[in-house]
């Protein structure tokens, strides 16, 4: 049996024929050239419409998808309109060059252009790819790339996920995804979880599977088995039966000891946080406002926000609704707020530094949210992203307070918030860890990359010695301000109880993971969490931390997770 290993990010154990992620759309020949030599602006025109096809179907399957799903493909259609790749396409097919050769040879530009960039800069390489295909496609009067059709259920493995597709993926028809490339935080790895697919990236030579071949997934341990045999068929099948009461969350988050630890939900907008609701989260631990910005020329008016918030906290009555104010920059650019020429987007204006260059955009969503949180009795908080000192957290604080909110906090997510966390939480009344970009800015890993797989990977020591700072800092005072936990760590059953055993107080997750987190946490009482989240932080390595960590929870193995 021919072994495949990878990095698992989403748990699940399934067997099923593969399919690959068809061949993706020809390269037209060098030097093709357009029909009308004399007539330029026709080509020029035809380039154009294809390019508005190509985002209005993008914006198309965003208006009917939720979530993660929803920002993912908004973000990916502004890409298809993009005034750089449009502009260098125009130029070439003034010189004779045809659309689709034109949009090939700009995209390339573009995408190499971001590529030495680098950081979140470089993330945006696969999406310009991915709509310049779509736009050959549109040209060449062909099928758009995307999820091979199929009567039965299937394995997808695919050598990267291109963001349309992952956010369009029918979780009827893939019972698995394994890619090749990615990362741990990549669309595909999001997504996946999101849906609750099992899923490996960065699993090297699976490209080489045959089309029908059939393997055996654990999405948990990251590994890919071809012809699996009776030992992993009784796996998946043992799965399957614990799937069931994997879906159904009882609403309280507990240690086996009484220790409540609320768990929450990431939403994207109202249709996410109704569907949390009925998933029985306890509340909502990251509202991404973006939801409300992406897809936009303009900032979007403040009863356009009203209404939006509103639409979260009126699922909520009476809980708590965090809100993430505007995270704008490195890979979600918006044309009204950030600069998209900066050299380094992962370490620029982003987020909280926003106000910085575009002051007033900050203010107005601010005083949006509180008019909104005046109409609901959901328990609103409001924190900033990519605070990293003291001084901002202060004048954050006081942003809110003018608003008329009265429970400011902060995301730690770059090192210097987790090592002042002291003196930030002095200014605030809670933090919450985004240990996606918290694990990237540590590791000095781009999150996407799969071939940093290993290093951005929230288990590693480092990281979650971060954590254990932030939390150390919170009750330095003496009285300890809560420290959360909303980035995709927190969905993972044993990390979510070495978190607990750090002292994080909360956790907050997609929906799917609410009750693998709850069954796993209701097995261990809060000293024994304390005890795993001492050996992990001790452990000199990742990998070592993470199967010690799973040593001790013999309840994943009989869950599947």
């Amino acid at each position: 049996m021919e072994n495949f290993a990878g990095v698992g990010v989403s748990p699940g154990r399934v067997i099923g024929p593969v399919r690959h992620m068809p061949k993706s759309v020809g390269e037209p020949p060098a030097g093709e050239r357009h029909d009308s030599p004399d007539a330029p602006e026709n080509a020029v025109a035809a380039l154009k419409a294809a390019s508005k096809a190509v985002q209005e179907e993008l914006k198309r399957r965003a208006g009917i998808a939720k979530g993660d799903a929803k920002a993912v493909l908004q973000a990916t259609s502004l890409m298809a309109a993009d005034p750089m790749l449009l502009k260098s396409a125009t130029k070439l097919i003034n010189n004779g060059t045809s659309p689709a050769r034109a949009v090939w040879e700009a995209g390339a530009s573009v995408a190499e252009m971001l590529h030495n960039l680098g950081g979140y800069m470089a993330e945006r390489t696969a999406d310009v790819l991915d709509v310049r295909a779509r736009i050959v496609a549109e040209l060449r009067g062909l099928p758009a790339p995307g999820i091979p059709s199929s009567d039965t259920p299937f394995i997808l493995v695919a050598e990267d996920l291109a963001p349309a597709d992952t956010a369009t993926l029918d979780p009827a028809m893939v019972l698995a995804l394994v890619t090749s490339g990615g990362g741990p935080q990549s669309h595909t790895a999001i997504i996946a979880r999101s849906l609750g697919l099992p899923a490996v990236v960065a699993a090297s030579g699976v490209d080489g599977i045959d089309d029908g071949a059939v393997v055996y997934v654990d999405g948990a341990a990251g590994t890919v088995a071809l012809d699996p045999g009776a030992e992993e068929e009784a796996a998946a099948e043992a799965y399957a039966a614990a799937a069931a009461a994997l879906t159904v969350f009882d609403g309280v988050g507990v240690t086996a000891d009484g220790h409540e630890v609320p768990l929450l939900a990431n939403v994207g907008g109202a249709k996410d946080a109704v569907k949390a609701a009925e998933a029985k989260a306890q509340g909502v631990g990251l509202l991404r406002t973006e939801f409300c910005f992406l897809g936009r020329d303009t900032e979007p008016t403040a009863a356009e926000q009203i209404e939006a918030y509103k639409g979260v906290f009126d699922a909520f009555p009476g809980k708590k609704v965090v809100v993430r104010t505007l995270d704008a920059g490195a890979d979600k650019p918006l044309p009204f707020l950030t600069d998209t020429s900066e050299p380094n987007p992962a370490l620029g204006v982003r987020g909280y530094r926003t106000d910085l260059t575009s002051p007033g955009v900050l203010e107005r969503q601010l005083k949006a949210i509180a008019d909104a949180a005046s109409q609901a009795t959901a328990d609103v908080w409001v924190m900033a992203p990519m605070i990293s000192t003291a001084e901002e957290a202060s004048d954050f604080a006081k942003l809110c307070s003018n608003a008329g909110l009265q429970t400011p906090g902060v995301m730690v997510e770059v090192p210097s918030a987790a090592l002042m966390a002291e003196a930030i939480l002095g200014e605030v009344a809670f933090a919450s860890l985004g240990t996606n970009d918290l694990t990237q800015y540590t590791m000095a890993a781009d999150r996407q990359l799969g071939s940093l797989a290993a290093l951005n990977n929230s288990w590693q020591p480092a990281v979650l010695r971060m954590v254990k700072l932030t939390v150390e800092g919170s009750a330095a005072e003496g009285h300890a301000k809560p420290v959360g936990v909303c980035g995709e760590a927190a969905a993972d059953p044993a990390l979510a109880v070495v978190l607990v055993g750090l002292g994080v107080s909360t956790l907050s997750m997609t929906p799917r993971a609410l009750a693998g987190v709850g069954a796993v946490l209701n097995s261990v009482t809060l000293a024994e969490a304390q005890r795993i989240a001492g050996i992990a932080v001790a452990a000199p390595t990742a990998a070592e931390a993470k199967a010690c960590a799973r040593a001790e929870l013999p309840v994943l193995e009989a869950l599947g997770l």
